[in-house]
């Protein structure tokens, strides 16, 4: 392991989210703040509690995972895009590095500016709701595993993505949408049968639903599907990733 190679990747990245503090740390945490000023204090007010959780606190976990899903995808797509953009990925790819080294370096560093949003974000929460995490560790590991999975996601999207508006493409009219009907504002024991059915065929209900039952112990899915649905999901992700360095798609064009 060239760990010169990975640290190398990391620290660029990492220092390209500090010259844009405000893009890339600032702006979730003022937006996220308003959704828990006009959903958690103003709305959340008029709605009765869900399964004995006052809304406000109930829409915690879903908001910080809105946040670090939509931050994984656009922090690793971007990360890799850019070099494929002005050329320097030709650098990366003739050099001692491998395929392995370089994944973590992009997407250890998309995976730490996500989680470090997400814990930013969950202190702001602290300033509007009152809550407790009945599972702080569980809560750390899906915070983890869903930064991890999703910026590997995204790292998939920036190599397929050949300009800027493919690379918005799939997160604008696949994931946010799934995100918001899974489960972020809402338990589908609220909707009716057939509705409750047609969610659970939505792969990002199982995160939101494990990382609630981190905070308050209970949830919509099984906790064990939600775990397995993250591994399966990161296993589909490196195998992608796998094929993508074994055959050059998009990385050699």
């Amino acid at each position: 392991m060239n760990f010169y190679a990975v640290w190398s990747i990391y620290k660029f990245e990492m220092a390209r989210a500090m010259r844009t503090l405000f893009q890339s740390f600032l702006a979730p945490v003022i937006s996220t703040s308003l959704y828990f000023i006009v959903f958690g204090t103003a709305i959340g007010s008029k709605i009765p509690d869900i399964e004995g959780i006052n809304y406000g606190a109930f829409i915690v976990p879903g908001l910080i995972m809105l946040s670090v899903i939509t931050q994984s995808l656009s922090n690793a797509a971007f990360g890799i895009f850019m070099p494929k953009y002005n050329g320097t990925i030709y650098e990366i790819l003739s050099a001692p590095i491998s395929p392995l080294e370089t994944i973590i370096g992009y997407v250890g560093a998309a995976a730490t500016k996500s989680i470090f949003i997400g814990l930013i974000i969950l202190i702001t929460a602290t300033l509007f709701i009152s809550f407790n995490i009945k599972h702080l560790g569980w809560m750390l590991v899906f915070l983890f595993l869903t930064s991890v999975s999703f910026s590997l996601f995204g790292f998939i999207i920036g190599i397929w993505a050949t300009n800027w508006e493919k690379l918005n493409l799939i997160p604008l009219i696949l994931v946010t949408p799934l995100v918001f009907l899974g489960g972020t504002f809402y338990s589908i024991s609220m909707l009716p049968a057939l509705w409750q059915i047609i969610s659970k065929f939505n792969p990002v209900l199982y995160l939101v639903s494990g990382f609630r039952w981190s905070f308050f112990g209970t949830s919509d899915v099984p906790i064990f599907m939600s775990v397995m649905s993250i591994f399966i999901f990161i296993a589909l992700c490196l195998f992608i990733i796998f094929l993508i360095f074994k055959t050059g798609y998009r990385l050699r064009e």
